[in-house]
C-alpha cells in the first residue's frame, strides 16, 4: 500500500466491496434501477473516483449505512467512467449535476438529493 493510499484510502475502500451497492454501468442498469423505484425507494450515489472530497463523503456515507435498517436499494455510479449516464440522470430526473451526489428516487421521480457534506442516510428517510 502506498503512502497516499494510507492517507486517502486505497482500492480496499472501493464501493464495490460493500455488499449494499448495485452498480450502474449501462442504460439497462439505469432503467432497472428506475423501474425498481416503483416498488420502493432507491438512491443513486454519483461518485468522482478522482476527487478526494468525493472519496471522503463516500467513505462517511458507507459508515453511516452500517446502521441503516430501511428498505432502499443503493446504486453506485462512477461518473467519470460513465459520464453519459450521469448526464442522463441529471436530465431525466431534473436534478442539477453535482459530485458527489446522492439522489433518492421514488416512483421514477427524484424526491430528494444532496451533495458533498450534506450527503447522509437522513436523505433516505
Amino acid at each position: 500500500m502506498s503512502f497516499f493510499d494510507k492517507i486517502f484510502g486505497g482500492k480496499e475502500n472501493a464501493p464495490e466491496h460493500k455488499s449494499f451497492w448495485k452498480k450502474i454501468e449501462s442504460e439497462e442498469d439505469l432503467q432497472k434501477a428506475i423501474d425498481r423505484s416503483f416498488d420502493h425507494p432507491i438512491a443513486i450515489f454519483k461518485h468522482s473516483t478522482s476527487c478526494f472530497i468525493s472519496k471522503t463523503v463516500l467513505r462517511n456515507f458507507e459508515k453511516e449505512m452500517e446502521n441503516f435498517t430501511g428498505k432502499t436499494d443503493l446504486y453506485y455510479l462512477d461518473l467519470l467512467a460513465y459520464r453519459p449516464l450521469s448526464n442522463r440522470i441529471a436530465d431525466d430526473l431534473g436534478v442539477t449535476h453535482q459530485s458527489p451526489q446522492l439522489i433518492v428516487i421514488e416512483n421514477g421521480k427524484a424526491v430528494n438529493n444532496a451533495s458533498h457534506q450534506n450527503i447522509s442516510v437522513d436523505q433516505l428517510l
